[in-house]
Protein backbone atom coordinates (compact mmCIF):
# COMPACT_ATOMS: atom_id res chain seq x y z
CA UNK A 1 0.00 0.00 0.00
CA UNK A 2 2.75 2.46 0.97
CA UNK A 3 4.82 1.44 -2.05
CA UNK A 4 1.92 2.14 -4.41
CA UNK A 5 1.44 5.60 -2.87
CA UNK A 6 5.13 6.38 -3.31
CA UNK A 7 4.99 5.22 -6.91
CA UNK A 8 1.90 7.34 -7.55
CA UNK A 9 3.61 10.42 -6.06
CA UNK A 10 6.75 9.73 -8.09
CA UNK A 11 4.71 9.35 -11.28
CA UNK A 12 2.89 12.63 -10.56
CA UNK A 13 6.17 14.47 -9.96
CA UNK A 14 7.69 13.13 -13.17
CA UNK A 15 4.58 14.15 -15.08
CA UNK A 16 4.73 17.68 -13.67
CA UNK A 17 8.46 17.93 -14.38
CA UNK A 18 7.73 17.16 -18.03
CA UNK A 19 5.30 20.09 -18.17
CA UNK A 20 7.91 22.64 -17.14
CA UNK A 21 8.73 25.17 -19.83
CA UNK A 22 12.36 25.75 -20.64
CA UNK A 23 13.72 29.23 -20.06
CA UNK A 24 15.02 31.12 -23.08
CA UNK A 25 18.69 30.40 -23.48
CA UNK A 26 20.63 33.25 -25.07
CA UNK A 27 23.09 30.72 -26.47
CA UNK A 28 20.33 28.79 -28.25
CA UNK A 29 20.56 28.93 -32.02
CA UNK A 30 18.35 31.55 -33.64
CA UNK A 31 16.62 30.92 -36.97
CA UNK A 32 17.88 33.81 -39.15
CA UNK A 33 14.66 33.80 -41.18
CA UNK A 34 12.55 34.40 -38.05
CA UNK A 35 15.00 36.97 -36.66
CA UNK A 36 15.23 39.32 -39.65
CA UNK A 37 14.47 42.32 -37.45
CA UNK A 38 17.18 41.43 -34.92
CA UNK A 39 14.83 40.74 -31.99
CA UNK A 40 17.42 38.42 -30.44
CA UNK A 41 19.64 41.48 -29.92
CA UNK A 42 16.96 43.22 -27.80
CA UNK A 43 15.94 40.45 -25.39
CA UNK A 44 17.60 42.37 -22.53
CA UNK A 45 14.60 44.75 -22.64
CA UNK A 46 12.21 42.03 -21.40
CA UNK A 47 11.20 43.00 -17.86
CA UNK A 48 11.91 46.71 -18.38
CA UNK A 49 9.25 49.41 -18.85
CA UNK A 50 8.10 50.20 -22.40
CA UNK A 51 9.54 53.67 -21.89
CA UNK A 52 13.02 52.08 -21.83
CA UNK A 53 12.98 52.02 -25.64
CA UNK A 54 12.15 55.72 -25.97
CA UNK A 55 14.93 57.37 -27.92
CA UNK A 56 16.55 54.09 -28.97
CA UNK A 57 17.43 54.04 -32.67
CA UNK A 58 16.59 50.79 -34.40
CA UNK A 59 17.88 49.47 -37.72
CA UNK A 60 14.40 48.14 -38.58
CA UNK A 61 10.89 49.50 -38.08
CA UNK A 62 9.88 49.04 -34.45
CA UNK A 63 6.74 49.46 -32.38
CA UNK A 64 5.91 49.39 -28.71
CA UNK A 65 2.55 47.73 -28.08
CA UNK A 66 0.98 48.59 -24.71
CA UNK A 67 -1.35 46.05 -23.13
CA UNK A 68 -4.71 45.66 -24.87
CA UNK A 69 -3.81 48.08 -27.69
CA UNK A 70 -5.18 47.87 -31.19
CA UNK A 71 -2.48 47.12 -33.77
CA UNK A 72 -2.46 46.17 -37.42
CA UNK A 73 -2.48 42.44 -38.03
CA UNK A 74 -0.08 42.48 -40.98
CA UNK A 75 2.86 40.16 -40.52
CA UNK A 76 6.18 41.85 -41.22
CA UNK A 77 9.31 39.89 -40.26
CA UNK A 78 11.35 43.08 -40.65
CA UNK A 79 9.41 44.86 -37.86
CA UNK A 80 10.54 44.69 -34.25
CA UNK A 81 7.72 44.42 -31.67
CA UNK A 82 7.91 45.16 -27.95
CA UNK A 83 4.82 43.79 -26.18
CA UNK A 84 3.79 45.35 -22.87
CA UNK A 85 1.67 44.04 -20.01
CA UNK A 86 -0.84 45.86 -17.79
CA UNK A 87 1.99 47.64 -15.96
CA UNK A 88 3.66 48.66 -19.28
CA UNK A 89 6.49 46.21 -18.68
CA UNK A 90 7.95 44.56 -21.78
CA UNK A 91 7.00 40.87 -21.76
CA UNK A 92 8.09 39.86 -25.26
CA UNK A 93 10.36 41.10 -28.04
CA UNK A 94 9.85 39.51 -31.46
CA UNK A 95 9.75 40.06 -35.22
CA UNK A 96 6.40 40.25 -36.93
Amino acid sequence: MILSRKLAVLAALLTLAGCQSAKHNAAAPVDPEMDRCGASDYQQYVGKPLSAIDGVRFQHPARAVPYNSAVTMDFNLNRLNFMGDRQNVITRVYCG
